[in-house]
């Protein structure tokens, strides 16, 4: 609506000015060829002087017998009235006493050509009576096109001329009606029932119109035959039928070009012969014109007064506005837009059919420009703000930060706040209850966080799911206290469609304007912390907050780096396998080994696994390494069985991570190394964590199937730390239960205590289920005894072995330990 008005008042003031003029008389023009053709006007016989009767009668002008004698001829067939269209100021002898004697007949109307600066003027025939005298009263425009028709002169509100075409109609309607003074408008005439409302000097399309004399808009009835013409000659000769000038209005005139008495029409453009019309067809459409007015009870061209025009034009805009805000898609929306262009053009020809002209340029430029400029605005605001929320972008937030950051530089005790916030759990109730649910929670959210923060505070979607809020003029705690509102008002429960939604949200804060804050001179650096900060809160559990400091910095570089460095290490092969063995707590003898990955970096040395595996599974190295390590464990087995004579064969253990396990081609793969190595699937144990196999129980049964089929041996790492139902764990094609570290190394802390009896459960448990046990972290004789005593078939730990490297591990086999 702004941009609507906006460009109303600037289209009506380039009106004003008249720079539409000339595009709205062409419209005129438009609208006058576009309406259909009304025909000849029946009441109406033009006696055309043209060419051939000029050389015919040898002369021009016409001898004053030849007009004298035309008169004659047609007063035998009883004519209402007869206008002479020719100027007889002056003698054409022969013959001029007699036309002196016919132009006395009381309906005979000649014409007279008023004086101006300019003009002379021409005087009407002698001893003709004023109320049978009309002036040519063709009004040209700036670009020399007949529109207007001046009906009369005054003169201190006495009307002392009327025009040629006026003249005659008075003449012909003088026995039924006559023209009144308006009693509501005095510069309006009532002639009948129809309204006579003169010009202003911006009707219509017109702007600073010389609005002299009483001036109206000419209704162009046809452009091809606006009544009956026959010649002159034709009269002259007795070769009419006399119906056709009994009662009529009979117009005598010259229709020959060389006369120059033609005018440009808004017909002309489309006339390639002859584009000009004679005078006499002018004065025939204009008393057409006032006769159809009068007989019909119908006004002549009216126009609308100013404040309609206004609303006429603001309505256009406001429709150019409302398309290109609602209709995105711009081939829809220039279709729409050309649907109502055709709409104006369409709703303007039926006015202007009906008998009035409203401004068409105008409200099309209105259209298109409001159109234009809105779709402009729309892709600007789009550019900046959410589609989904409305709410600011994150270009829209840097740009606001960057202005608070100014600020800081300008006020030294000025504060302020960024918060970052991540919905928690946001990605399962989108994958649970769809996607239009995740969008109506994200508007429900957005409604709590506005109505959490200050008005002047700012509140943007920088991310799926990720929210950022610049407080103003705040300390630390006032932003905790923020984030507390926030929490708060997240934990009541949202209602989406009949079902009750719980959210929670991780929140980071970064303060701005402090001076130990150099780092955070650039807004994205601001943004940067406290989007460390959700991650650091999020880290620590759900619905937490935390404030930035200078080392949750220092970390999230450092785990950049090791992103980047772990990424080119897959490629380089930066990695090695070290072994640690597991023992037959029966015979003390080792009986396999696990094959755990470490990282040789170029420049840091050996990093732990503890730091580099996280990385690699959130990054997704972890699969081409896992399946490296799969590989070169495998190849390094089946070359320590052709280095020793095993009693039994050696099992070598290698751990599968989630991102393993949840490849499709995840048995192809296993296939394929064992194939590529020529190690027996016997000897190969792989283990799964029990959070792997938990997160889709079906799904992983039937991996484990696949794998079983392969008749490699499955084991469960980490047992007893997890959360696995015993009525699945019954269903796992698993051979192997390993019992956490974590139990195993607080079983000497008491005799018989709690954590003893914890192990001795598992190994009962896994007894019962067909399977057998791995304790490790096994690091001293009193656990070892223990194991043994609660019958654990096998041990892994310090106790017996460190992790090796393979030469190590190949001279510990060598040397045939036994515990």
């Amino acid at each position: 609506m702004l941009a609507g008005a906006t460009v109303t008042l600037l289209n009506m003031g380039v009106q004003r000015l008249g720079w539409l003029q000339n595009w709205e008389l062409g419209s005129f023009d438009s609208l006058v060829r576009l309406q259909p053709d009304a025909g000849p006007d029946r009441r109406l016989l033009i006696v055309a002087i043209s060419e051939a009767d000029i050389q015919a009668l040898g002369r021009f002008p016409i001898s004053d017998t030849a007009i004298a004698q035309t008169l004659t001829k047609l007063q035998k067939y009883q004519p209402k009235v007869i206008g002479l269209d020719l100027y007889r100021d002056l003698p054409q002898p022969p013959g001029h006493p007699e036309l002196l004697a016919a132009l006395k007949a009381p309906n005979v109307v000649a014409i007279a050509k008023m004086s101006d600066s300019d003009n002379p003027g021409v005087a009407a025939p002698p001893g003709m009576p004023p109320d049978r005298v009309g002036f040519n009263d063709f009004v040209l425009d700036a670009d020399g096109v007949v529109r207007r028709n001046l009906l009369s002169v005054s003169q201190a509100d006495k009307t002392i001329a009327s025009s040629f075409s006026l003249q005659l109609a008075l003449l012909y309607l003088k026995d039924r009606v006559q023209p009144t003074d308006s009693p509501v408008n005095p510069y309006q005439i009532n002639w009948g029932k129809a309204e006579f409302v003169p010009l202003n000097s911006h009707s219509g399309g017109y702007a600073n119109l010389d609005t002299r004399g009483y001036q109206i808009l000419l209704k162009y009835r046809s452009g091809k035959q606006v009544a009956r013409q026959v010649s002159i000659r034709q009269v002259l000769n007795g070769e009419i039928d006399p119906s056709w000038v009994k009662d009529k209005i009979v117009l005598i005139g010259t229709t020959a070009p060389s006369t120059r008495d033609v005018f440009l029409t808004p017909y002309s453009p489309i006339q390639k012969q002859n584009p000009k019309m004679p005078g006499v067809l002018l004065h025939a459409q204009m008393l057409s014109q006032i006769l159809s007015a009068v007989s019909q009870g119908r006004s002549l061209f009216w126009v609308w007064p100013q404040w309609a025009e206004i609303l006429w034009n603001a309505s256009w805009a406001l429709i150019g506005g409302v398309v290109a805000w609602r209709i995105v898609h711009p081939a829809r929306a220039g279709f729409v837009g050309g649907v109502a262009l055709m709409g104006l053009l369409g709703i303007s020809l039926g006015i202007f059919i009906e008998g009035g002209w409203v401004p068409l340029v105008s409200p099309a430029l209105g259209l298109v420009v409001t159109g234009v400029g809105v779709s402009a605005y729309r892709k600007l605001y789009d550019a900046f703000h959410d589609s989904l929320t409305g709410l600011p972008n994150r270009d829209f937030f840097v740009e606001c930060l960057g202005r608070a950051i100014a600020h800081t530089r300008a006020h030294r005790n000025y504060l302020f706040a960024v918060l970052f916030l991540d919905l928690d759990r946001f990605k399962a109730i989108n994958d649970s209850l769809g996607h239009l649910v995740g969008d109506e929670l994200l508007k429900a959210v957005v409604m709590r966080l506005r109505a959490s923060i200050a008005g002047a505070d700012t509140v943007a979607r920088v991310g799926g799911d990720d929210f950022a809020i610049l407080v103003r003029n705040v300390d630390v705690d006032s932003a905790v206290n923020l984030a507390d509102r926030i929490h708060k008002a997240l934990i009541v429960p949202f209602d989406l469609r009949g079902q009750e939604v719980f959210v929670t949200a991780s929140i980071g804060i970064a303060v701005g304007g402090e001076p130990t804050a150099a780092t955070r001179e650039q807004p994205e650096h601001l943004l940067r912390d406290a989007h460390t900060a959700m991650y650091r809160a999020k880290a620590l559990g759900t619905g937490r907050y935390q404030v930035f400091n200078a080392s949750m910095h220092d970390l999230a570089l450092e785990r950049l780096r090791l992103e980047t460095d772990l990424r080119m290490a897959v490629k380089r092969r930066e990695f090695l396998l070290h072994y640690q063995p597991f023992v037959c707590l029966a015979s003390g003898k080792i009986i396999g080994f696990e094959a755990l990955v470490r990282w040789q970096h170029p420049q840091r040395g050996l990093i732990s696994p503890v730091k580099f595996i996280p990385v690699a599974e959130q990054t997704g190295a972890i699969v081409p390494l896992g399946e490296w390590v799969l590989e070169e464990a495998c190849r390094q087995l089946r070359l320590w069985e052709g280095m020793f004579d095993f009693d039994r064969p050696l099992i070598m253990s290698v751990n599968l991570s989630g991102k393993q396990f949840a490849q499709p081609d995840l048995v192809e793969r296993i296939e394929a190394i064992l194939v590529a190595t020529g190690l027996s699937a016997e000897s190969l144990k792989l283990e799964i964590t029990e959070s792997v196999v938990m997160d889709d129980v079906e799904s992983a049964i039937e991996v484990l199937k696949q794998m079983k089929a392969l008749k490699v041996k499955l084991g469960i790492d980490d047992f007893g730390t997890g959360y696995s139902s015993l009525s699945y764990l019954s269903r796992f094609p698993t051979d192997t239960l390993k019992v956490d570290k974590s139990f195993v190394g607080r079983m000497e802390l008491a005799s018989e205590g709690e954590n003893v009896a914890i192990v001795r459960t598992i190994v009962t448990l896994a007894h019962a289920l067909g399977m057998d046990v791995i304790a490790e972290g096994v690091e001293t004789a009193a656990q070892l005894a223990r194991l043994r005593a609660i019958g654990c078939e096998y041990g892994q730990g310090y106790f017996f072995a460190k992790p090796l490297p393979s030469d190590a591990a190949t001279a510990l086999m060598a040397s045939e330990p036994q515990w």
